[in-house]
């Protein structure tokens, strides 16, 4: 009786998407094609890769066999036609925004971004006569008010880096394309395994895949996933000549490591994360908890319907303002203090003077990031060793209020 084909599960595809180990003699790991360049086997095929009329790899800065098999996973996981795969995320943010914008153009984007995306946006970009609008995307009739012919990009994060703001994907996919406007969404902190902003409406994805897709701590690089036009371009403008942000062939195999478990991980920073969160609701040092989890978090609603679950990142501010965010940080003995996130290690860093340090205190303060907030990304650990360190950072803000 003959199988019937079935579209394989998330994980299946995060393992096996892409390789035959019997191409590569019975190699159950995909060997790692550590070279720049590329023989060809004539000098005519040579010109054919050359003028896009082959397919085969000439030089590692625009494709590599180990590069294009996590790009093809990527593409998979993502729900997109193509991926293109970068040295960081800032590689792919930037080789994206250069690939798509012209002199004249109008980006526009949510006031709450990473730090390093917003430095770009608000002093590269506008250097170049890109007109950058930050208006609050959470609200979806901002985008149709602010919105004009000269928006040629969209571009927001939800979960938004560091206070957990969550935007309305589908929403504003469907104002943008009214005004023929590309939209761009950094899915970092969900990663495909929680969210789909292609399946809602966007037209690319970028990744931080330095975060949770690789999750070990020890690579960086990005991911851009979109239609194939769109990726084709990013790869020849973007990344060939504007920036050069290639991947090495080992980080490449070291992503493709992390891939494997992507789904078991995600339900762990996740299930840890709501725990904390509970924690920190639950405590009198704490003036407000920012995560989607909670019932009484006013995104709750919109998580459930563009989420799968909640995510290992939560924000925070303790009664006693930055003060006592730097006791509690100090207080720390399990949870590092350390930036960026879904690594193993449970981290917590101080945005205002750490990754959003390039805002200034006006913009921090218009796109709600205050200065005693405190980012936690929830790690691998045993739940109850997080809690147990948590709650005593805890008690020691609570004690020095109380002296």
């Amino acid at each position: 009786m003959a199988r019937t084909p079935r579209p394989n599960g998330f994980s299946t595809r995060a393992i096996h998407h892409g390789y035959d180990p019997h191409d590569h003699h019975g190699a159950l790991v995909p060997p790692i094609y550590q070279s720049a360049t590329f023989a060809f086997e004539s000098a005519e095929y040579g010109a054919a890769c050359f003028a896009g009329e082959e397919k085969g790899h000439v030089y590692t800065r625009i494709s590599n066999p180990t590069l294009a098999l996590l790009e093809q996973r990527m593409a998979a996981l993502e729900g997109a036609e193509a991926a293109v795969a970068f040295g960081s995320g800032m590689g792919a943010i930037t080789a994206t925004c250069w690939t798509v914008l012209q002199p004249g153009d109008e980006l526009i984007t949510d006031r709450t971004l990473y730090g390093c995306t917003h430095a770009f946006f608000m002093h590269a970009l506008q250097r170049f006569g890109i007109t950058v609008t930050r208006i609050d995307m959470t609200d979806p009739a901002a985008l149709a008010a602010a919105i004009s012919a000269r928006t040629r990009m969209v571009y927001f994060e939800t979960p938004a880096n560091p206070n957990m703001r969550l935007i309305d994907i589908a929403a504003c996919a469907g104002i943008a394309h009214q005004h023929g406007a590309l939209v761009v969404v950094d899915n970092t902190y969900c990663t495909p395994y929680l969210q789909q902003p292609l399946a809602l409406g966007a037209d690319a994805v970028v990744h931080s895949a330095t975060k949770y897709l690789n999750g070990h701590g020890d690579v960086t690089a990005g991911i851009v996933a979109s239609r194939a036009e769109l990726a084709t371009r990013v790869r020849l403008e973007g990344l060939k000549d504007m920036t050069g942000a290639v991947l090495s062939p080992n980080d490449a195999h070291l992503i493709m490591r992390g891939l494997k478990t992507l789904a078991l991980r995600m339900e762990r920073h996740c299930a840890n994360a709501e725990a904390i969160a509970r924690l920190l609701a639950s405590h009198p040092a704490v003036a407000r908890v920012h995560f989607p989890g909670l019932e009484s978090d006013p995104y709750h609603a919109l998580a459930r319907r563009q989420m799968t679950r909640f995510g290992g990142m939560i924000a925070f501010e303790l009664k006693g303002g930055l003060d006592a965010g730097r006791r509690f940080m100090n207080s720390l003995g399990l949870v590092s203090r350390a930036v960026s996130l879904g690594d193993a290690e449970s981290l917590a860093q101080h945005p205002a003077s750490m990754t959003h340090s390039t805002y200034t205190p006006e913009a921090r303060a218009a796109a709600g990031i205050s200065d005693g907030l405190v980012r936690l990304s929830a790690g691998l650990e045993d739940i109850d060793d997080l809690l147990a360190d948590i709650d005593h950072a805890l008690g020691t803000v609570a004690l020095q209020a109380a002296a």
